[in-house]
């Protein structure tokens, strides 16, 4: 199976989003790929808990892409092995009446991982600067004192708001938070065919919506608004990761394994030393336990 690195999908400069790979060839059998993709995942599983005991560093994995893009089954492939304790998942909707008596990013803030979890972002802060750009009639929802009509989401604004996302994951990242940030990079061809398959399938049939349809419409717009955001916020502290998502196996191991790779770099990840007194009466505490 060939060997991937992190170099062939950080973005660490200025991408054509036409240029980006929506497949990868692994050149291995599909159940190859399933077969390393477990023996990786029970490899983060294992570092997630020394991570849990270590108690220094949170984890931030936020997943973005066009519908059908594999985010649920992807969540649900690679954190299987993780200890439930370990890891948080939030799916975030459309703003509720009290997140938007708050700031857009409000809501994302109080959902991050706290040290030692992992935190995943099923669709991210990024949907204001994605769906909210390509609709920008939703910004006035937010009830912002400085916007007041249509002619005052301009570019100057959407230039702050890139702004406030860059510091506020530099803020969480400074303050012991490792950000993921993986954009599922799904071709329009592949995008049409799952959405078939929600029609044909009586038991995908509840996953399909109208909406569908008219979002896939704006899929240029949506290419576009995806492109500035990647080129505009892949930091060395907060990288986006182009996945080739055509393809859900290989997406989920090349996800997977990039993290792990990422992790296995923090050499100060330790599980804690036992205390000296401890330590030096483990074989005293054993004892009592056994005359019970």
């Amino acid at each position: 199976m060939k060997d991937i690195s992190i170099n062939d999908f950080q973005i660490t400069e200025k991408i054509n989003i036409k240029d980006l790979k929506t497949t990868y060839d692994l050149e291995a059998s599909e159940d190859k790929i399933e077969d390393e993709l477990e023996d990786v995942r029970e490899k983060l599983g294992k570092l997630q808990d020394t991570m849990y005991a270590h108690g220094k560093y949170a984890v931030l994995v936020c997943l973005q892409g066009m519908d059908t893009a594999g985010k649920d089954s992807l969540i649900r492939e690679v954190f299987k092995d993780f200890n439930t304790r370990g890891i948080v998942v939030h799916s975030f909707k459309v703003p509720t009446e009290l997140e938007l008596r708050h700031d857009y990013l409000w809501r994302h803030y109080i959902a991050l991982p706290e040290r030692g979890k992992f935190g995943v972002f099923n669709r991210t802060h990024y949907e204001n600067v994605l769906v909210t750009r390509v609709h920008p009639g939703y910004i006035l929802g937010e009830n912002i004192p400085s916007v007041t009509s249509l002619e005052d989401i301009n570019e100057g604004f959407w230039s702050k708001r890139f702004q406030q996302i860059n510091d506020f994951e530099k803020h969480i990242a400074e303050n012991g938070t490792i950000i993921f940030k993986f954009f599922l990079n799904l071709s329009k061809d592949e995008q049409r065919n799952r959405l078939l398959r929600r029609l044909e399938k009586q038991e995908k049939n509840w996953k399909f919506s109208p909406g569908d349809l008219k979002e896939r419409a704006l899929w240029n717009q949506y290419q576009e608004c995806y492109e500035d955001a990647l080129n505009r916020t892949s930091k060395p502290h907060a990288p986006w990761f182009s996945i080739p998502a055509d393809h859900k196996e290989t997406a989920r191991y090349i996800v997977a394994k990039i993290m792990y790779d990422t992790l296995k770099t923090y050499t100060d990840i330790q599980e804690p030393e036992l205390d000296d007194d401890i330590k030096a009466n483990l074989e005293q505490y054993k004892k009592q336990l056994e005359n019970e």
